[in-house]
């Protein structure tokens, strides 16, 4: 069968699936559309919480960044792991005895005002919308390569979709659709890597291929694989593959705002609500931790291998021969070549690629418009440009492995955008109809009504995100979902923290912290970002790191403006104390 034909039978199957669950566990109230009625078992909930947080940036990107970046990608593995440990142990099981169905309204109700109620509305819609941007660009690149159509129609589609089982569904239908999505990411992922695996190094496992023999070219030619790409690094210009090249502040910033951010995105947090209590929240987290490990034990691999299969397939080859997984990216737009020496041959090297994209006339696979160079070329500079996002779609095809396999990848970097979209979808919608329409502005709007401004709030950020999914502020989705990361960093994750285990921050001191945090780290963002092209950074912090000291200027403004500003009520004070501190535990007695 012809590769379309395959993509369109698994693609179908797993849509015919979501739908399906979708309109099976249709919900009927406002308990089963926010919280799935609170009677999702651990291990379901470990399995669809692992699959929320694996978005496209983890499917798609991540692996992507290990391949270009080696040993400098690890700050997506440190930092999105770390914070779930610090989210599952520091965060859920407070919030989750607390009660409520969502993060703002803990924060209105812990900080006794509507006006901080209001605030954390803001900033969880800033958060899911920069969030749900890198989930649309993730659809729209898988589409476009599954059905040979523009990025901005694969976007469509996707929105579409993803409005229709979150919509209806709400947190039970989008459950149980994300239980089915997790199957088709692990395997999508993990088989590949293992045919790969075997192919270049004879390890059935991937984790010890990584560490293993480079075979490909003959046992009587094996060499560690690690010293194979360091030395093809080093020859085509670039630092070691396993060296650090970033500056180390700013690795470590943007550690540190992927860390916190995992610990304050709402998406993630309300998942834990769909189980009955607290004792159930840490079997899940149990759960969901050894989900995310299988995927993520893996993806430094895949990166390695992705790496390894792209320069021998292209580099030194003539462009007349290159292969078909070549041509058939660079008629998407996500590969380009440009003869900056005239030989006719792709050479993969250090250094800055081009301005734009050149247009090729198919007929010869000639350059059509020949860009203006200087005189004098250096023969050894980079001609190949390449999107990092495509890294995953492509290693199966790199390797060519078979095409139900290819198939089967497809589906899952469709799966894991879906997956983080709807959960993102579903807390946009419940912070408008919930926190904003319900607890503000019409606090007398029966459960119909809200489930109905609930799908309205849907179906409008859905419009607003398939714009900048088109529109990205960054091609590389993780980059995009990283900024997202750092307004969670610099917003949620000290209020909640503070909300928690300190009874002195009063409703004016979040409130302050929360605006002085994402406002600053915002403004940043938006500034280097798209005012200027300037890299004069801030101690040399980048954007997708600036949201760890967002975080700091949080907590110092809340702290400060707490301590010249009334207390909290006594009665705030013992339910902070309340949350920490079971009932019958006693307090500690002093001698």
């Amino acid at each position: 069968m012809e590769q379309t034909t395959w993509n369109f039978i698994f693609i179908g199957i797993t849509f015919a699936v979501y739908i399906g669950i979708a309109i099976w566990s249709r919900a009927g109230s406002t308990k089963e559309y926010y919280t799935a009625g609170g009677s999702v078992s651990p291990f379901a909930n470990g399995m669809a919480t692992a699959a929320d947080w694996m978005s496209a940036a983890t499917f798609i990107s991540m692996a992507g960044g290990i391949a270009a970046a080696g040993y400098g990608a690890s700050k997506f593995l440190m930092g999105w792991t770390g914070g779930f440990v610090l989210l599952t142990t520091l965060m859920v099981p407070y919030l989750r005895k607390f009660g409520k169905a969502t993060v703002p309204d803990f924060v209105g109700d812990r900080f006794y005002s509507n006006g901080a109620r209001l605030v954390a509305v803001i900033c969880a819609i800033f958060i899911c919308m920069t969030y749900i941007m890198g989930q649309m660009r993730g659809v729209g690149i898988v589409f476009s390569r599954l059905f040979a159509i523009e990025i901005w129609q694969g976007v469509m589609i996707g929105g579409g979709i993803v409005f229709f089982y979150a919509g209806l569904g709400g947190m039970k239908g989008i459950t149980y659709t994300q239980v089915a999505q997790y199957c088709v990411m692990v395997f999508s992922y993990t088989i590949p890597v293992i045919f790969i695996s075997i192919i270049i190094t004879g390890d059935v496992i991937p984790q010890l291929g990584l560490i293993g023999d480079y075979i490909k070219d003959g046992p009587e030619k094996a060499q560690p694989l690690l010293q194979k790409i360091n030395q093809i690094s080093i020859d085509l210009g670039f630092n070691e593959y396993t060296a650090g090249t970033s500056n180390k502040l700013d690795l470590f910033c943007i550690t540190a705002a992927l860390m916190v951010g995992t610990a304050g995105l709402p998406h993630v947090i309300v998942r834990f609500f769909t189980v009955k209590n607290v004792k159930a929240v840490r079997k899940s987290a149990y759960w969901t931790l050894s989900f995310i490990a299988v995927i993520y034990l893996t993806a430094p691999a895949l990166g390695m291998f992705a790496r390894t299969n792209f320069i021998e397939e292209i580099n030194g080859k003539k462009y007349q021969e290159a292969p078909e997984w070549f041509t058939n990216w660079e008629n998407q737009g996500m590969i380009a070549w440009v003869d900056k020496n005239n030989d006719g041959v792709m050479q993969y090297r250090a250094g800055d690629v081009f301005d734009g994209k050149p247009s090729y006339d198919d007929s010869n696979r000639k350059e059509a418009s020949p860009r203006k160079v200087s005189n004098e070329i250096d023969p050894s500079e980079n001609e190949v440009y390449y999107d990092k996002d495509i890294i995953v779609l492509a290693n199966p095809e790199m390797a060519g492995l078979p095409k139900w396999v290819i198939a089967l990848v497809m589906a899952g970097c469709v799966a894991a955008a879906l997956s983080t979209a709807a959960g993102l979808l579903l807390v946009l919608s419940t912070s408008i109809s919930h926190d904003l329409m319900k607890k503000i502005i019409k606090p007398d709007i029966s459960d119909k009504q809200e489930i109905r401004y609930a799908r309205i709030a849907s179906f409008g950020a859905l419009v607003i995100a398939a714009y900048f999914g088109i529109n990205p502020p960054s091609s590389f989705v993780a980059k995009t979902v990283a900024f997202a990361f750092g307004l969670a960093a610099s917003s949620f994750f000290p209020t909640l923290i503070m909300g928690i285990f300190s009874k002195k921050i009063n409703k004016q001191g979040a409130i302050a912290g929360m605006i002085s945090g994402i406002g600053f780290t915002l403004g940043y963002i938006v500034y280097f970002q798209f005012l200027t092209t300037s890299k004069d950074y801030l101690f040399g912090i980048s954007p997708e790191g600036i949201g760890f000291i967002g975080m700091l200027i949080n907590f110092v403004v809340a702290f400060a403006i707490s301590s010249i500003t009334p207390p909290p009520p006594k009665e705030v004070q013992d339910m902070v104390e309340e949350i920490r501190i079971p009932k019958g535990t006693g307090k500690a007695i002093s001698h």
